[in-house]
């Protein structure tokens, strides 16, 4: 017979235990103090006056039990008290022999509690409850009907039921006003961490700061081998523009390059590593990945975007007054990396390691001015798609051997039908031609090598 009413100070399991048990006890002086006006006006005799003590040593035990011994599960219990206290009722009423006004009032607090307690099912599962026990405990003793409820009953059954409702009430109201604080309180706070979120994560990439607030990621010290495409660019003459530049407008002019090639990267699904002066480091493969062809046909279409890109940054900067014609030099690779977190507990970077990072950093010191070069893996995951021009094998520091290296051209299906290249490659034949790059003076000498690989091939099919 009482609702949930908390209290603003202690912890807030107690508060709540704190607060029902003041409710409990009011309610069950209202029964205590109903039998005694019914005595008093002889209208229920003496034969009930044990349930004056009953009723209110009842609440105190209840409390001390639910203090002796927590329960696992508060709302069950309190659910439970609330049956108990439905059969209480339910048996009050039937020894007070079914008198009209103190059961009414008795059926109407348990009403109320049970709907601030649990709405409408739990008041339909109450009511049955106190019903069940009415007629049950009817059964038992065959109590005499009495009809009619003397003035001094009916006065303190009403004042007191009143009583507990609107104190009740008003316990109710405060706790929502309460609650309301409380939600309002978080909004706040949700609000605060949002922002904080937002800014925190201009430090990452969106792959992976996506993957860690979804929880697919978990933050500790782990790494893992996938088969990456990775991607180093920098400025070529970046240096010596920086030793005619104020740094003011060297600041303004880098962070405007950063930003587009962000941009670009972001468009292609790559994950932005790490900016390292005017050097940009970007790979493929993770935290998301569409198959390792897929990737490094990403991570050479992004290349591509911005070498094009550069045409209009450079407009923009030579109306800044920056003349230099900057380029960018690209290099790309495709290779089973090391990637995860790095560092310490606290303090960690989510970044790539081993050999095919370092490959690729190889390949973009290696290139030159607008050049974009790819390793040998990642061509064969992408001609199909773009035109490469073959540069033979170079020696690369770290490397005990030569690495064959290509030079990326542009897509295929921009070159249109009058392309200045040829190229097939089939099993024992491998050609590459780029008309417009042979030189006049060497025209003779290409025909002379495709006339004798044709006789030759003549020959090995008469033979």
């Amino acid at each position: 017979m009482k609702p949930i009413v908390s209290e603003p100070s202690g912890s807030p399991d107690i508060a709540v235990t704190l607060g029902e048990h003041h409710a409990r006890v009011l309610a069950y002086i209202t029964v205590a103090a109903s039998i005694a006006a019914g005595t008093l006006s002889n209208h229920f005799g003496y034969d009930l006056l044990w349930m004056v003590p009953y009723a209110l040593l009842y609440p105190h035990l209840a409390y001390y039990l639910c203090r002796r011994y927590p329960p696992e599960n508060p709302e069950r219990t309190r659910q439970i008290l609330l049956y108990v206290d439905a059969v209480h009722v339910g048996a009050a009423t039937a020894l007070f022999g079914y008198s009209v006004v103190p059961s009414l009032m008795l059926v109407l607090v348990l009403a109320f509690s049970s709907l601030v307690l649990g709405g409408l099912r739990s008041l339909a599962l109450i009511l049955l409850v106190a019903l069940s026990s009415a007629m049950f405990t009817g059964a038992l003793i065959m109590p005499g009907f009495k009809g009619e409820t003397p003035v001094l009953v009916s006065l303190v059954s009403v004042l007191l039921s009143a009583l507990y409702i609107c104190i009740t009430a008003y316990f109710v109201h405060q706790q929502g006003l309460r609650l309301e604080q409380a939600q309002a309180e978080i909004s706040r706070e949700q609000e605060k961490a949002a922002r904080l979120a937002h800014n925190l994560a201009k430090y990452l990439s969106p792959q992976v700061w996506e993957s860690i607030f979804s929880g697919k990621k978990s933050v500790r010290l782990e790494t893992q081998r996938k088969k990456l495409t990775v991607f180093f660019s920098d400025i070529k003459g970046f240096t010596e523009l920086s030793e005619e530049l104020e740094a003011e407008a060297l600041t303004d002019m880098l962070n405007n390059y950063l930003n587009e090639m962000s941009k670009i990267a972001l468009k292609y699904g790559g994950t932005i590593d790490k900016f390292i002066g005017d050097a940009v480091m970007v790979f493929f493969g993770d935290p998301t990945t569409q198959g390792a062809k897929k990737d490094a046909v990403a991570a050479v279409s992004m290349a591509i975007a911005m070498r094009k890109h550069m045409k209009v940054l450079r407009q923009q900067w030579r109306a800044q007054g920056i003349t230099k014609p900057l380029e960018v030099r690209m290099g790309v690779n495709t290779g089973y990396c090391t990637v995860g977190n790095f560092g310490a507990a606290t303090r960690m970077d989510y970044t790539i390691i081993g050999r095919e990072v370092n490959l690729a950093s190889r390949l973009e010191s290696a290139a030159e001015a607008g050049e974009i070069l790819i390793s040998h893996e990642t061509y064969s995951l992408v001609k199909d798609v773009v035109m490469s021009r073959d540069k033979g094998q170079i020696p690369v520091k770290g490397f005990s051997r030569p690495v064959q290296i290509y030079q990326v051209v542009d897509f295929r299906r921009d070159l249109g039908a009058s392309s200045s290249f040829i190229e097939h490659e089939l099993p024992g034949f491998s050609m590459y031609l780029d008309t417009n790059n042979v030189q006049n003076f060497d025209k003779d000498r290409v025909i002379l090598a495709l006339q004798q690989a044709v006789e030759k091939l003549k020959d090995k099919i008469i033979l």
